[in-house]
């Protein structure tokens, strides 16, 4: 376990990294879906994403080696990295049954990478969250047969929020089996509203996404309703922290809200986990001093080019003047508690 920073320690715990597989399965059924994907070979150790027959995205042999990706590790100063599927492998939007067939296959994929890790790497599953019973079934699945401590979902379903009534039962279900979910965005709203090359979608309308799904959560009452949940926004909870004030203020003027909302927003918010990769001291800053030293804890988004390749010195630079005790929060403890693996 860390204890203070030191210049190249291997000591952080990162629970936002992706897998994608060298290779995905073949449909078992009569009718290939549309939008059911598959692996192309591209140049040298990158292999081509393919989705409705166009190239989603190109990977390199990091997004499926777990020595390749315990190599980066040491570079990173991360002792353990928790491994979940790349967000477009979620497939909310397939059929049911489909997504079911290759959620189970991604599980499956991410335990064979985390048993050859040698503890280095633990697992983060993925559910057809489209479908409520099939999802709970992928959740024992992953839970009781895999020992996965935490699952992926996305910010919305097809639309939905995170915090929409419907998936209460499921959140309930990953309480009472202490399983954690890590909320990443998804097909995110407002992309209409961009202007400019496409990769302005991960820069600005996945931590709108993010930002409105927690504000779900908070608003939905989940977290008071279930507070063994342990749940976590990717992107440092995205616009949270702006819009927590607005929020706040909303309810103490509109009585609809504070009945709503028995708890205050702030409080709530202080339960839920973030990760750290804002790209930004200050930032970061801000949100220790609104979220809690205790909820933080290290994203990286690896292996993709958007990602944090110095995520414990970046905390470091953050809270320089803090405590080392709460650098080591930032950097291993939270993420260890989190995960289940203290």
């Amino acid at each position: 376990m860390m204890h203070g920073h030191a210049p190249g320690c291997a000591c952080g715990i990162d629970v936002h990294a992706h897998v994608i597989p060298h290779d995905l399965p073949d449909y078992v059924g009569n009718r290939l879906p549309p939008d059911w994907p598959s692996m192309a070979p591209a140049h040298a150790c990158h292999r081509h994403v393919v989705i409705q027959g166009s190239v989603y995205r190109t990977v390199s042999e990091r997004a499926w080696s777990a020595s390749r990706r315990i190599e980066d590790m040491e570079t990173m100063g991360l002792a353990v990295q928790a491994i979940s599927p790349m967000p477009e492998l979620l497939s909310y939007w397939m059929a049911p049954h489909a997504a079911a067939q290759l959620l189970r296959y991604m599980n499956e994929q991410i335990a064979n990478m985390a048993a050859l890790s040698g503890g280095r790497l633990v697992g983060m599953g993925a559910v057809p969250l489209q479908d409520l019973d099939l999802a709970l079934a992928e959740l024992d699945h992953v839970a009781d047969k895999l020992g996965f401590r935490a699952i992926e979902v996305g910010s919305n379903v097809n639309g939905k929020p995170v915090g929409a009534p419907e998936f209460a039962p499921f959140f309930a279900a990953c309480a009472d089996k202490g399983i954690a979910v890590f909320v990443h965005a998804l097909k995110p709203a407002g992309v209409e509203r961009l202007v400019g090359p496409q990769k302005l979608l991960p820069a600005l309308a996945y931590p709108t996404d993010v930002g409105l799904a927690a504000a779900s959560v908070l608003t939905s009452n989940l977290i008071g309703r279930h507070p063994a949940l342990k749940m976590a926004f990717s992107h440092g909870g995205g616009t949270l922290a702006a819009l927590l004030p607005r929020l706040e203020q909303a309810r103490q003027v509109f009585p609809d809200l504070r009945d709503a909302m028995p708890e205050s927003p702030s409080a709530q918010a202080r339960r839920l986990f973030y990760d750290t990769l804002v790209f930004d001291a200050p930032t970061l800053r801000h949100l220790v001093d609104r979220f809690g030293a205790s909820q933080l804890m290290i994203g990286t988004d690896y292996p993709f080019a958007f990602h944090d390749a110095r995520p414990v010195d970046s905390i470091a630079a953050a809270i320089a003047d803090a405590d080392a005790d709460v650098r080591a929060q930032l950097a291993t403890h939270n993420a260890a508690r989190f995960l289940g693996l203290e």
